[in-house]
């Protein structure tokens, strides 16, 4: 007689429409690898769906999901993998500089997706880099502080804004700390890039002695309390989720330009379970997987997928490539630091 339907093996799951037959294999050995193990600093919250989805569409396989902050999971994962210790088999960031570095130092295995055709040119590189969001970063004020008329729209909309209320805004303002947090180095030094009148404006947020942070989250919270009045540079998908629950909390994608930045995924060199890593890589990228970041606070990078989008003329896509790794030469990083905390003290010491 046959066994109960609890020691029934689950039913294999099936290849996803349009994909080889190869896939099968891949499939059955990501079954046999039973885990794939991912550090990332998407909000874990937020990825509990995303994961969810994909045990539904392939049981049998665990998840480890680990969320750590983009310095130290540079220094866990590289530390870990000289050593060879187990890490990650996936490393997921929105450090995109310091994902290209990894990459480029050969800490990641080349992979082409069968989902890269359905992807923008931006977001890959060398089939190893793949960025999975495309997201918008922005302002965000209290409502309570700042109306919806007088939100700045421009970042000289912004600085005009700080160096009017100077006085009334000091030590409630706040940006992402460029020397601690490699993200916020990131973003700033895009701006750089983007136009010289960023100093201008770096000069004027420094007159307010800001608050200085390490992570978006901080400053939604300081925000949406009242804390603070206005914060530069913020996650826009994290702000947005975050008004949703906060309807004193304004969000801004300036007019001039929009950074679009993207968390670069890749797979470890050393992977113990690339199989796994390489089928969860590819649901990442999928529609489905796709669809599940769109309806959470991510925002997908494929442009088949509903989701809410900024006009193109509006946006400065940040490329996946090896142009960011000028930001981690270590004498231009020092000279960036520099003329970043020279605003800083210029904009402290200009009279009222």
């Amino acid at each position: 007689m046959a066994g109960p339907a609890a020691a029934q093996k689950p039913e294999a799951p099936q290849r996803p429409s349009g994909y080889p037959r190869s896939y099968d294999t891949l499939i059955a050995d990501a079954r046999a690898d039973g885990k794939v193990r991912i550090y990332a600093n998407a909000d874990r919250a937020e990825m509990v769906p995303v994961v969810a989805e994909f045990k539904r569409l392939f049981p049998g396989i665990a998840v480890y999901y680990a969320d750590i902050g983009s310095t130290e999971m540079y220094q866990r994962y590289t530390r870990e993998t000289r050593s060879r210790q187990y890490s990650a088999d996936i490393v997921w960031s929105s450090a995109m500089d310091q994902q290209i570095k990894l990459i480029n130092d050969g800490y990641a295995q080349q992979y082409a997706s069968p989902e890269k055709p359905a992807l923008p040119e931006t977001a890959v590189w060398k089939n190893m880099g793949y960025g999975v969001t495309a997201e918008p970063i922005g302002f965000v004020y209290n409502r309570r502080i700042i109306s919806d008329a007088q939100a700045p729209r421009t970042h000289q909309a912004l600085e005009e804004l700080l160096r009017r209320r100077r006085v009334e805004f000091t030590g409630k303002v706040a940006t992402f700390d460029a020397a601690r947090s490699n993200t916020g180095y990131l973003y700033l030094s895009q701006d750089f890039l983007a136009t010289r009148d960023t100093r201008s404006l770096v000069e004027a947020i420094g007159a307010t002695r800001p608050v200085l942070e390490i992570s978006t989250q901080p400053m939604l919270a300081g925000v949406a309390s009242g804390k603070l009045a206005i914060a530069y540079n913020v996650i826009g998908s994290y702000a947005l989720e975050q008004a949703r629950r906060s309807p004193q909390l304004g969000v801004v994608f300036p007019k001039d330009y929009t950074l679009v930045t993207s968390r670069i995924a890749f797979i470890g060199r050393d992977a113990r379970h690339p199989a796994a890593a390489k089928l969860f890589l590819d649901f990442l990228l999928s529609r489905a997987g796709q669809a599940q970041l769109a309806r959470h606070s991510l925002w997908p990078v494929r442009t088949d997928v509903p989701a809410r989008r900024l006009p193109t003329q509006q946006t400065r896509v940040v490329r996946v490539g090896p142009q960011l790794l000028v930001n981690l030469d270590h004498l231009t990083r020092q000279r960036f630091l520099r003329e970043w905390n020279a605003a800083l003290v210029t904009g402290r010491e200009q009279k009222p």
